[in-house]
């Protein structure tokens, strides 16, 4: 039989024998200095609470705001070519260091929501439209609706898409597949230019006026309505030439279209560019005439003046036109710029796009046609 002793196993689970209190005066020490050694111990939370030590509430934290970066008028964001650097300075009350804001090109440009709207100091009312023209205080046209770019060193093109407005649904698609930095060219002969133009303008696309000129075999080759030929009369030439610049608003040059002959006459070259200098408005030759004598008319003229490199859709094949493409930036990595042109073809429009995707990863710069412009009020 086992024996439990006390029969503990009767006990409630944690109830043992009351443990007597000892008797004698070591007891009563060991009790007296437990409760000294309690009473210490909350005398010591007690301070411990009341005395701000900077431990039990953390100093304010205090956050330095960078000064809000003012804001650009369309002047301002218009006249620069190239990254912009606010300086801002610190808060005195805060002590925090200078703040340098580097803005992202593509963000220079207008505002989208009045990009499409005209400078009314940049417009001329007339009978053939609102014409283009300098501002009071000399401001062009070439320059308020220019595309900014970055600035920077590199291999710069510049791509001109033209023919728009004629098709309806092709100038639709190349605004809505073209990327922003593609420079779009207007037949004045087109339809609804003004809705193109702001839908155009909005999406960030710089803008030109295809001028139809004389060519060598006219009339059996015709440009089209308005064309500009070096027998006309100077009052038929204005006539004609203020009915294309008339059709809409927001470009800063001209292309021509055609005009072989025309572009190989100096007199009419002349008058052209005499025309196109006091209205603050650049010019692109296309590059199909080895005759053309529009450069040294430009710069008597004080006109600003690019040429194409290379025409891109000649032959209207994918692949050609990527080669074309990759020709035009062996040019500019050799030289720094180049300008392809081509015209508003289903096949142009997806090839161009297609190569610029790639292009932006080997470092090339695609920008708007006036930032190589050789313009004389510049140098």
């Amino acid at each position: 039989m086992l024996d439990f002793g006390d029969r503990e196993i009767d006990r409630p689970i944690g109830k043992g024998p009351r443990e007597r209190l000892p008797r004698d005066g070591a007891g009563k020490r060991r009790l007296l200095a437990t409760a000294i050694g309690f009473m210490a111990l909350l005398g010591i939370s007690v301070l411990a609470t009341l005395h701000d030590d900077g431990l039990r509430s953390p100093p304010p934290i205090v956050v330095a705001t960078p000064e809000p970066e003012p804001p650009a008028s369309a002047t301002d964001a218009s006249s620069r070519n190239g990254p912009s650097i606010t300086r801002v300075q610190p808060r005195e009350e805060t002590g925090s260091p200078s703040v340098v804001t580097i803005h992202d090109p593509s963000g220079l440009s207008r505002n989208a929501a009045t990009a499409h709207l005209p400078d009314p100091d940049l417009v001329e009312r007339s009978d053939y439209g609102p014409l283009p023209q300098r501002s009071a205080d000399g401001r062009r046209p070439f320059d308020a609706y220019a595309r900014p770019w970055s600035g920077a060193r590199g291999a710069r093109i510049a791509i001109v898409v033209g023919g728009l407005g004629l098709s309806q649904t092709g100038t639709q698609r190349a605004i809505e597949v073209l990327p922003a930095e593609v420079t779009l060219a207007f037949a004045p002969a087109g339809n609804s230019l003004d809705r193109w133009m702001q839908t155009a303008r909005r999406k960030g696309h710089e803008l030109l006026m295809q001028i139809p000129l004389e060519p060598f075999d006219y009339p059996n080759v015709d440009p089209g309505r308005g064309t500009l030929t070096v027998a006309a009369d100077p009052m038929v030439l204005r006539e004609d030439l203020y009915w294309s610049l008339g059709r809409m608003t927001n470009y800063t040059g001209i292309m021509n279209y055609m005009g072989g002959r025309f572009t190989a006459d100096a007199n009419a070259m002349q008058a052209l560019m005499t025309e196109l200098g006091d209205r603050g408005l650049g010019y692109l030759d296309d590059g199909s005439s080895a005759r053309s004598v529009a450069d040294v008319q430009a710069a008597a003229a004080g006109v600003p003046f690019a040429a194409a490199s290379v025409t891109i859709d000649t032959v209207r094949e994918r692949g050609d036109i990527l080669k074309k493409l990759d020709e035009a930036e062996r040019v500019a990595r050799a030289t720094g710029l180049a300008i392809a042109v081509g015209a508003g073809f289903d096949v142009t429009v997806d090839a161009v796009s297609a190569w610029i995707a790639e292009a932006r990863l080997r470092g090339v710069e695609i920008v708007g046609y006036s930032s190589l412009a050789n313009d004389p009020e510049r140098r």
